[in-house]
């Protein structure tokens, strides 16, 4: 079972292109494993507890789940609009969490994993924790990352972080591929040496109410991050009592992929969520890979609503389609890195490698098959030179996609297909079918030419399903393609058979036009109309 997860989505505020990019990657790699046979699993949610969501609730009068829930909804559907396509919806209110939330905190108790202590220090309301001198400054001050920052003494109830470090720094150093990719996993051995206190994992009521009880002191309520790492266990089924409305966990766990980004690494899902499951009773073999993303900047600067440089991929979706916005994202971005959002790279990338290469060459092809061959497509019996490059061409592209997909690599893997479709582009002006359908004596040859083109195109609008799935299934129609049963280790040459017979072409891939391209054919149409009238 391949079973892949996303960070939670914190409902205080909309959902940017940052979570688009993170869904969008997690629902591509989903669909390559199923494409793959793989049975898989996606759970994807929201994280609805923490001060932040209590402060906004009473700013509008309303309650904190009642808040959380109109959050929630914006971005169900986003990833609707999207084609995100998850098996199980995590919400931390959700009863059966919280109900595994308190089993694990008791368990936790009774083990002497938690302990209780008065504690003074400097509290960032922002990220709803305590800092130590560590996040100050050059100047000694605590950076703007942290937001307010207010002095706090208070009682609190703490997890003994520190008893599972040693434990965690051979464990990270031992299995590298607990992180991928390898840099990321050298950030996080640098910052297990300097974790050097235990976890704070309460909130006192009288300050926050908007969590979940501890089961064993009701006056206090479970920390935001405790509680939401929990999710990637209790929605797949750990301690659910037989619960038939959640996975079996045992067949689901560990997690293959967990999809985070570098921001929530450290300390909390390379530090915090590894050292809980630890002391949970959790072995080395049941420990989760976690795959980290960069953030997706403008240029170089991180969105923020302070520079007022937040990106929303709902206008994005409505302005250029959504699987321009899905294609964009997995192309241009190349796993574990920053990279910049543009959006004319978004427009150029669509147009270039979409609309005029691969659109481009399924339009020709199909229409010279229908024109010159009756859409009647012969296998050729053999291969001349640039033919025979052409399918060695193909199965590199394919060996290369499959490579870069399996290492969580979509860039470069998009990147090899669009290579083969160019290469094939090539090749029709080599080969010239406009002249050779002149020639009766070259039929063979036109026929070896349209098959090879209309093959490679086969090939390709398959395996784009996994990003471009409305697209794929256009395409693969008019080829008169039946996916079904189709896997990328059966997609060998000659998936169109002898006498195999295709349709007509219509357009998958039109053009993004600019403002200025839109406003002169406005002005050519206008102007033809007149003329007509006149």
């Amino acid at each position: 079972m391949f079973y892949i997860t996303t960070a939670i989505d914190y409902t205080n505020g909309a959902p940017h292109i940052g979570h688009a990019y993170e869904k969008v990657l997690a629902d591509v790699l989903v669909r390559w494993h199923r494409m793959c046979g793989e049975e898989t699993y996606f759970l994807s949610g929201v994280d609805q507890h923490g001060q932040k969501v209590q402060q906004k609730a009473e700013a509008e009068g309303i309650e904190p789940l009642q808040y959380a829930q109109k959050v929630t909804q914006k971005f169900i559907a986003l990833w609707e609009k999207l084609g995100i396509e998850y098996d199980g919806w995590a919400a931390t209110s959700d009863p059966r969490h919280e109900k595994c939330v308190q089993k694990i905190l008791t368990e936790l108790r009774d083990k002497g994993c938690l302990y209780k202590k008065s504690y003074k220090g400097f509290y960032s309301v922002r990220q709803e924790q305590f800092l130590t001198d560590k996040e100050r400054g050059e100047d000694g001050q605590f950076g703007p990352e942290w937001g307010e920052v207010i002095e706090l003494e208070e009682e609190n109830w703490y997890f003994n972080l520190t008893a599972h470090i040693p434990w965690l720094r051979e464990y990270v150093t031992k299995h590298p591929e607990v992180v991928t990719p390898e840099f990321r996993r050298q950030d996080l051995l640098m910052a297990i040496d300097r974790s050097t206190n235990d976890l704070c994992i309460s909130r006192p009521k009288n300050r926050l109410s908007w969590g979940i009880p501890l089961p064993f002191d009701p006056d206090f309520v479970t920390y935001v991050w405790f509680d939401a790492l929990i999710n990637y266990i209790s929605f797949a089924g750990y301690e659910s009592d037989g619960d038939e409305s959640l996975p079996s966990f045992g067949k689901l766990w560990p997690a293959a992929c967990e999809i985070i980004g570098k921001d929530i690494l450290v300390p909390a899902h390379g530090i915090y969520w590894l050292c809980m499951l630890h002391a949970m009773g959790f072995s080395d073999d049941q420990m989760p890979q976690l795959l980290v993303h960069g953030w997706l900047n403008i240029k170089g600067e991180k969105m923020s609503k302070s520079l007022g440089n937040i990106v929303d991929p709902n206008e994005l979706c409505d302005v250029f389609g959504a699987e321009a916005v899905r294609y964009y994202l997995v192309r241009d971005t190349k796993t574990g890195y920053d990279s910049d959002y543009d959006v004319e790279r978004l427009r150029m990338i669509y147009n270039s490698e979409l609309a005029n290469d691969l659109g481009n060459l399924a339009n020709r092809s199909l229409n010279m098959c229908v024109r010159y061959c009756e859409g009647i497509l012969h296998r050729p019996t053999d291969d001349d030179e640039p033919s025979a490059d052409l399918r060695k061409s193909l199965d590199e592209a394919e060996k290369t996609f499959a490579k870069q997909m399996d290492a969580y690599n979509t860039a470069d893997a998009f990147g090899a297909l669009n290579a083969h479709v160019s290469l094939c582009n090539g090749y029709i002006e080599q080969k010239q079918p406009w002249v050779l359908a002149k020639d009766p004596q070259k039929s063979e040859e036109l026929q070896r030419v349209l098959y090879h083109l209309l093959e490679s195109v086969a090939h390709v609008s398959f395996l784009l399903g996994c990003v471009l799935p409305e697209a794929s299934a256009r395409l693969l129609a008019q080829l008169q393609v039946d996916a079904a049963g189709l896997t990328p280790q059966t997609l060998t040459w000659g998936i169109l058979p002898e006498g195999h017979c295709v349709q007509a072409p219509s357009p998958v891939f039109p053009r993004i036009l600019t403002p200025e391209e839109k406003e002169k054919m406005a002005a050519k149409a206008a102007a033809k109309t007149a003329k007509n009238k006149a």
